[in-house]
């Protein structure tokens, strides 16, 4: 078997899935999105030789929202000018919060609780050889363990995810009673181009508080 399903138990007190159509002020998408739902999943064991895909979101609490304002910093510190720096041996690669402060609404979720299921695969192009088995063990014990590469975090770094890995779904509570058309929503991010990642999305359609995920290849997914 080269995949394995595998199902954590992820909440958090914020959340914010932004919704890339808007451009000054930070929206969520109403749940967790599956690029999201896999960077929890990445954040707890990822390696080169591996893929996860996100196969099943359930929402385990309803809905709420909160609006919110947030200093920010305007800039990014340029990759040439670390590259530079790294090569020369000095530069300036401060941001000074005084000079480069502005403030963004956000409208974010709240007190959020997910149920995800996600596929771990071993790709058949890995350089490590090793059986597909050997990665579903270390994720199983990591997770169990709750060991994690990063923080995993619900859409934006400062709202830190806690998770369980969940043994036996059908022994759990059952997601939210809400069916509805959550519409276009961001599927993930395609690499065929490092330099030039594409959005994809999908129809997202919760029926009784779950949304199924289509594949990458699927044909649910577009431009």
């Amino acid at each position: 078997m080269d995949h394995q399903r595998f199902v954590l138990d992820v909440r958090g007190d914020w959340a914010c899935f932004t919704r890339p159509e808007m451009k000054v002020e930070r929206v969520s998408y109403d749940v967790i999105t599956p690029s999201a739902a896999r960077a929890v999943f990445e954040a707890i064991f990822y390696k080169p030789a591996i893929r996860w895909q996100v196969r099943r979101i359930e929402v385990l609490a309803p809905m709420r929202w909160m609006n919110l304002r947030r200093n920010e910093v305007a800039s990014v510190i340029s990759s040439s000018n670390v590259q530079r720096a790294m090569k020369q041996g000095v530069g300036d690669l401060a941001l000074y919060v005084d000079e480069d402060r502005q403030q963004r609404a956000t409208l974010l979720l709240r007190d959020v609780a997910y149920r995800l299921h996600a596929d771990l695969a071993a790709r058949p192009d890995r350089e490590d050889r090793s059986p597909p088995a050997k990665f579903f063990e270390m994720f199983e014990r990591r997770a169990r363990k709750g060991q994690c590469v990063n923080q995993p975090y619900l859409g934006c770094r400062e709202f830190a995810a806690r998770w369980r890995l969940v043994d036996d779904p059908a022994g759990e509570p059952p997601p939210i009673d809400e069916t509805r058309d959550l519409g276009w929503m961001l599927h993930d991010l395609y690499f065929t181009n490092p330099a030039d990642p594409q959005p994809r999305f999908f129809r997202a359609q919760m029926t009784q508080g779950a949304i199924e995920v289509p594949a990458f290849e699927g044909q649910e997914v577009v431009r």
